[in-house]
């Protein structure tokens, strides 16, 4: 597998971590690369499984300690992160890498890895739909929902043009079989 990495971005709401989830359960020789992030859990989040749960003071500290491989203030002291000891743990198995991460974070990861790296990033068919997705998950105040669906808008036009593939997730079905057919072809690679 030579060090590859599968980059699955999109903002918050579109199914990314459904599709992700799908493909995991697939494919033994991939694994999910578990993010750092400063902001609560939610709902059943534990730390280690979903994401690494640090204050914002102790993501500043591993910050100046160099421990992360990408890192982003998401929202004043929200911050979100790749772990290198992360990276080091999975390749060391010889697994394939799997990231769930936001756009940004998503570019930045594909320039990091370039050619090891297949970068796809899902949307929702519409701003309103992912609205509706948003509301449905009952995690957010509408404040906040409200914030993510200006950050998706946002996240839109800045992706453009920067991902390997755009997979539209208007049918979920339909979504999962394009997901398993591009990330097929990038492991014969």
């Amino acid at each position: 597998m030579s060090n590859k990495v599968i980059i699955f971005s999109a903002p918050s709401g579109a199914g990314k971590s459904t599709v992700v989830n799908h493909i995991l359960g697939l494919h033994p020789e991939l694994e999910f690369s578990v993010s750092a992030t400063s902001r609560a859990p939610r709902g059943q989040e534990k730390h280690g499984v979903e994401y690494y749960f640090f204050s914002a003071d102790e993501f500043r500290t591993m910050i100046a300690e160099d421990k992360f491989i990408e890192h982003e203030e998401v929202y004043p002291g929200s911050f979100y992160g790749t772990l290198k000891s992360e990276i080091e743990r999975i390749w060391a198995k010889g697994h394939v890498i799997v990231f769930d991460i936001d756009v940004q974070g998503g570019v930045n990861l594909k320039r990091i890895f370039g050619e090891k790296a297949f970068s796809i990033l899902i949307q929702a068919p519409s701003v309103d739909i992912l609205r509706e997705r948003l509301i449905g998950r009952g995690t957010d105040s509408l404040e906040a929902i409200e914030k993510r669906v200006a950050k998706a808008a946002s996240e839109m036009e800045f992706a453009e043009g920067k991902f390997d593939y755009v997979l539209v997730n208007n049918d979920l079905e339909k979504t999962f079989l394009e997901a398993e057919a591009i990330i097929d072809g990038f492991l014969k690679k």
